[in-house]
């Protein structure tokens, strides 16, 4: 299941061609949004750049610290040379980034995001029901959305973004998956054919960050800080992860991308890291090509995040990931009976919306 679907069912609201053609009063909420006018206008994104409007993102294995040195760096580099803003941290995506509560505070039910858990891909990873490949797509696609929303947030303010992994990254969990046997050929097969497809029309990040932590340590602190679950992961699928990051994905990327790497003790060491940031040319890359006119196509394909997922949901067939149309449209209607999710944000009564009408 794709993100498609979902964010069809998000963004829409039922009934509005009837209740706008008996003149009713529904003015609906609407975001500016860039376009080519404000192009026109004079509306170029060079001019917000400085040395620090740029992608970096922060890799490693489960537990390896990725998220303290992204935050860290994110603030340290706040105040260097010209920056007024800090560089914006995001966390990493996990399975409800799209949509996470209902509208009275509940966690939004599993199968109203991909149908998949994290709990019990470590619990049974070999689950017959196809959850691990579901699992692992829905959140290939929740990394896109949220690399999106930082291009977005990049191209908009010069504001550089700091991010944990990215769907650049994400295929080393697949092939873990893979090797372990806990997913089929087909699933390896669907993955790169989607990731080919939606991939290639983003920019990859300036700078990779890799901190090294060797399996014997992440299993230590899973052991002392993981949840419950998450303590039944297996060394060996531990391994393959870090196995591909070093043989695939750092070789690959760094065609493309700065890459540094460290020891977990240098990790900690995050002034020196910064001076190892600060020292990079970035003369390479697919960045150095760009000009406001590719920027310009950039930023508003990136805004609009239908049309960043949609190769997501291109239709190939495999089992894991198909759905009947019966059971999609009984999920739809489904979502939309939870408290807060009839109609768009602020238009709900049910979750305390006041002054409908007036809007």
């Amino acid at each position: 299941m794709s993100l498609g679907p979902v964010l069809r069912g998000v963004r829409s609201r039922p009934g509005l061609s009837a209740l706008r053609a008996a003149k009713l009063h529904i003015t609906s909420s609407r975001n500016l949004e860039y376009g080519w006018i404000a192009y026109m206008l004079g509306e170029r994104t060079t001019k917000r750049f400085n040395e620090f409007s740029k992608v970096f993102t922060v890799d490693g294995n489960l537990r390896s610290g990725k998220g303290k040195l992204a935050q860290q760096i994110a603030e340290k580099l706040s105040t260097y040379l010209y920056i007024i803003l800090n560089m914006r941290y995001f966390p990493e995506a996990d399975a409800h980034y799209l949509d996470r509560v209902t509208g009275d505070g509940s966690i939004l039910d599993s199968k109203f995001s991909g149908n998949c858990s994290l709990e019990t891909f470590y619990n049974d990873p070999k689950h017959p029901n196809g959850n691990s490949y579901r699992l692992q797509l829905w959140l290939y696609s929740c990394r896109l959305l949220q690399y999106g929303d930082a291009l977005e947030h990049l191209l908009a303010t010069g504001q550089g973004v700091v991010l944990e992994r990215s769907p650049y990254s994400d295929f080393v969990f697949l092939d873990a998956m893979f090797k372990q046997g806990y997913i089929h050929k087909r699933c390896v097969e669907h993955y790169e054919k989607i990731k080919h497809l939606s991939i290639c029309e983003v920019l990859p990040p300036h700078l990779v960050i890799y901190i090294d932590v060797p399996v014997p340590e992440v299993m230590k602190r899973i052991e002392e800080k993981g949840k419950p679950s998450e303590k039944k992961v297996s060394s060996a699928y531990l391994q393959s992860i870090e196995d591909c990051y070093k043989k695939s994905f750092l070789p690959e990327i760094s065609e493309t991308s700065e890459v540094l790497q460290y020891t977990a003790s240098e990790a900690e060491e995050v002034d020196k890291v910064i001076e190892d940031i600060e020292s990079l040319k970035f003369n390479k890359g697919p960045w150095l090509e760009q000009d406001d006119v590719t920027f310009h196509h950039l930023r508003k394909l990136v805004q609009n995040k239908m049309a960043l997922v949609r190769p997501t949901s291109v239709p190939f067939y495999i089992p894991e990931i198909t759905i009947g149309g019966l059971d999609l449209d009984k999920t739809y209607y489904q979502y939309r009976a939870l408290p807060g999710r009839k109609y768009e944000d602020g238009f709900n009564a049910d979750v305390g919306d006041k002054w409908i009408w007036l809007k």
